[in-house]
C-alpha cells in the first residue's frame, strides 16, 4: 500500500518538540525509535510529529509503532493496523487481556497503574526483541502536571513525569517529546488531520473515578484565573523532569522549522 502524505503539523507543535528533544537530549544519530500508540490523541499526533521531523532533522533515527490491545470491550484496533499502512511506518501489534489480568492480580493498585506498568512490560520486550533502543511515550504537559499534584496530594513528594530516562536495566531509553504541549493542542490536530482516534482506547478508564480526573478538573479550574499557571509549573518542574548522566546524542533544534 502507498504511503500517504498526512496534514502536516502545525509549527507550534513542531517546534515544542523540537526544543523539548534538544533540552533532553532525546534523540541521537542511529536511534531506532518505537512508539506507543494507544490510540488515543496524544500518541497518534505524536506519531505524525516525529515521522514528519525525520524528513529533516538533524540527526538520523527510525520511527516504528506499538499498540497494545488491552482486550477490552470498546478497543477495535484495525483502523490503526490500516492507517500505519497507509503512513508506511513499520508496526507491531501484541494483544493482552489486562483487565481481566488486572481482576485477578491487581493488589493495592488502581487499574490504570496495573494497566500502565503491564503495558511498559511488553513495550520493553518488543523492543528487545526487534533491537528499538529508545521508546517514545505520548505524555504532555497536563499529563506531567497531574501528576505532580498526585504526588504532592497523595505521596508526600515532589515528582512527575520524566522527559528522559532510562529504564533500570539500563537498555531503553523512555523519552516524552510532548513535554512541552498542551492536551489542548494535540486534539486540536487529531480533529483536523482527521487522525483515527480510538475515543475509549480504555473504556475501564471511563467507567472508574479516577483521582488524575479530579486533578484535571482541578487545574483547569486554576488555569481559568490564572494564566499562567502551567508555564509557571513546568517552570518548578524542570529540574525533576531528567536525570543525570544521559548522553548528549547531538541534536540542535532549529529556531523554526523549515517549510514542507
Amino acid at each position: 500500500m502507498n504511503a500517504i502524505n498526512p496534514l502536516k503539523p502545525p509549527k507550534s507543535l513542531l517546534r515544542q518538540v523540537g526544543r523539548a528533544i534538544a533540552d533532553f537530549r532525546m534523540i541521537g544519530e542511529g536511534d531506532r525509535i518505537l512508539l506507543g500508540v494507544s490510540g488515543g490523541k496524544d500518541s497518534l499526533s505524536l506519531l505524525h510529529i516525529l515521522n514528519h521531523l525525520r524528513t529533516y532533522a538533524p540527526v538520523r533515527f527510525e520511527l516504528a509503532v506499538l499498540t497494545v490491545d488491552p482486550e477490552v470491550p470498546g478497543f477495535d484496533p484495525q483502523s490503526l493496523k490500516d492507517y500505519y499502512d497507509t503512513l508506511g511506518v513499520p508496526w507491531h501489534y501484541e494483544q493482552q487481556p489486562l483487565m481481566e489480568q488486572a481482576k485477578e492480580h491487581m493488589d493495592g493498585d488502581s487499574f490504570c497503574a496495573y494497566c500502565s506498568r503491564m503495558k511498559r512490560g511488553i513495550m520493553y520486550r518488543i523492543c528487545r526483541e526487534q533491537g528499538y533502543n529508545v521508546l517514545a511515550l505520548g505524555q504532555h504537559l497536563d499529563d506531567l502536571a497531574e501528576s505532580l499534584l498526585l504526588s504532592l496530594f497523595h505521596g508526600g513528594q515532589f515528582r512527575t513525569m520524566k522527559a528522559h530516562y532510562r529504564n533500570d536495566e539500563g537498555d531503553v531509553r523512555i523519552i516524552r517529546p510532548l513535554v512541552y504541549c498542551r492536551e489542548r493542542q494535540t486534539a486540536d490536530f487529531a480533529a483536523r488531520a482527521g487522525l483515527p482516534v480510538i475515543p475509549d482506547s480504555c473504556p475501564a478508564c471511563f467507567t472508574m473515578p479516577t483521582r488524575r480526573e479530579h486533578m484535571k478538573t482541578l487545574l483547569a479550574r486554576e488555569e481559568a484565573e490564572h494564566g499562567h499557571l502551567f508555564p509557571n509549573l513546568l517552570h518548578a518542574m524542570r529540574p525533576v523532569m531528567i536525570e543525570g548522566g544521559l548522553p548528549d546524542p547531538g541534536w540542535m533544534a532549529p529556531e523554526e522549522t523549515p517549510a514542507h
